[in-house]
């Protein structure tokens, strides 16, 4: 059975537990300066360890969980016992159906990765995660972000890649911080007019969409330094590129390209 690690902030009470369960499961790792409880059936444990008087307040210190692979079809309830300090949530390839509300109340969540479930929308209490910097959305049913994802203004990475995602909402556009996008493979035909408000985008990802054009407004996209538009539906190379001054990588294999004015300007990029 897959191994799953609970890890804290090398809380040194732990050591001092009087619970010789608790204790047996603890073992320190100096590199990193945390205490972790390694667990093979993780659900069972926590749901024991909890209520422990020795184990009382400790939870509280919890700040990373790890559910990938453990075929689950729902959010474990066990997770909501650390809503006040749960950083970073990872519940990969389950067959998970939906988000519940609570696990909306996890306010300090700054990584939330579900990839590979069975989510068929990203629910509009998204918003309430305010201090979310990662999310990982690919693989799943997802066919819109909600428009008050603008809320999560701390997002800084979105890989939403392989979803039927037809459009994004002009709230999109109002995460200012975004660094890295990836929508490869997905059913967008255009990006919104003012897609270019994205200024701090480096990585942008786009790959096996239905795209033609490219909004104007993508000339202030000054940091971008990869762009990857291969498997779209141009015929012809976007004038907007011209205006990209720092793009270093180019991706535009697989379109239907029949002039490519200005190549030789993206010397370290890839033009098909």
């Amino acid at each position: 059975m897959m191994e799953n690690l609970i890890r804290g902030r090398n809380p040194p009470q732990y050591q001092r537990s009087p619970c010789k369960e608790v204790r047996a499961a603890l073992r320190k790792r100096p590199e990193e300066e945390l205490q972790c409880l390694e667990m093979t059936t993780k659900r069972k444990i926590i749901g024991r360890l909890v209520p422990c008087r020795c184990f009382r307040g400790e939870e509280e210190i919890i700040s990373v969980l790890d559910y990938s692979h453990c075929s689950l079809q729902q959010v474990p309830k066990e997770v909501f016992n650390f809503e006040r300090t749960l950083e970073e949530l990872y519940l990969d390839a389950n067959q998970i159906e939906e988000l519940p509300k609570q696990l909306f109340n996890c306010q300090a969540l700054r990584k939330l990765s579900i990839p590979d479930n069975d989510l068929s929308n990203l629910p509009t209490t998204i918003a309430s995660l305010v201090n979310l910097k990662e999310l990982d959305i690919s693989k799943n049913g997802v066919q819109e972000f909600p428009e008050n994802i603008k809320c999560c203004k701390c997002l800084t990475i979105i890989e939403a890649s392989v979803n039927p995602i037809s459009k994004l909402p002009d709230g999109f556009t109002q995460l200012l911080n975004l660094t890295q996008l990836y929508l490869n493979d997905a059913f967008l035909e255009f990006l919104p007019a003012n897609f270019g408000r994205l200024v701090k985008l480096r990585i942008l990802e786009l790959r096996e969409n239905h795209l033609k054009t490219l909004p104007k407004s993508m000339h202030k996209l000054a940091q971008l330094e990869r762009l990857d538009l291969g498997n779209n539906e141009f015929s012809e190379l976007p004038e907007v590129l011209d205006q990209i001054q720092n793009l270093r990588e180019l991706w535009m294999d697989n379109n239907a390209l029949q002039v490519l004015p200005g190549v030789c300007k993206f010397l370290l990029c890839h033009v098909v």
